[in-house]
């Protein structure tokens, strides 16, 4: 398979393990809080999981303090495409509100795969400063251990 199809199957896979926590947070919430509230603060601690989980597994590249203040760029988007999905869904069709976060996160996934690659490939730094690639204070981990198998 080729590595950019490799790195959608880990993204969809990192998706559902993301879901998974935001659809079980929203779950625990919502009795306590009114939906939409119960949505969001959700949706803000799955996205801290996100983005350790694209970085390492997803994009395999090296999360940086800067990485993780851009990250929320794309998940605005889909916060967007979300909320209002969740909204129109719940307030005009009337689905149930335990399910309309189910169903509006499916028409952003696209959005937020193609935006979160630019922010977490991109360089921290200027075009041959090689900052990117060292350790520095503002790595937040470990870069993944990367095996390249050569055939001779």
């Amino acid at each position: 398979m080729k590595p950019q199809l490799w790195q959608l199957v880990r993204f969809g896979m990192v998706g559902v393990v993301n879901t998974a926590t935001f659809y079980a947070g929203y779950l625990m919430l919502h009795p306590h809080l009114p939906y939409f509230a119960a949505f969001t603060l959700a949706f803000l601690v799955s996205m801290v999981g996100s983005f350790f989980m694209n970085t390492y597994f997803t994009y395999r590249t090296r999360p940086t303090w800067r990485k993780f203040l851009l990250f929320p760029l794309p998940n605005i988007t889909n916060y967007l495409v979300q909320s209002g999905g969740v909204l129109a869904l719940v307030e005009w069709l009337k689905v149930n509100e335990k399910i309309a976060p189910l169903l509006a996160a499916v028409v952003a996934i696209p959005i937020t795969f193609v935006l979160s690659k630019l922010v977490l490939t991109s360089r921290d730094s200027a075009p041959g400063d090689k900052s990117d690639r060292s350790t520095s204070a503002e790595d937040l981990g470990p870069a993944p251990v990367r095996v390249e198998v050569v055939d001779k």
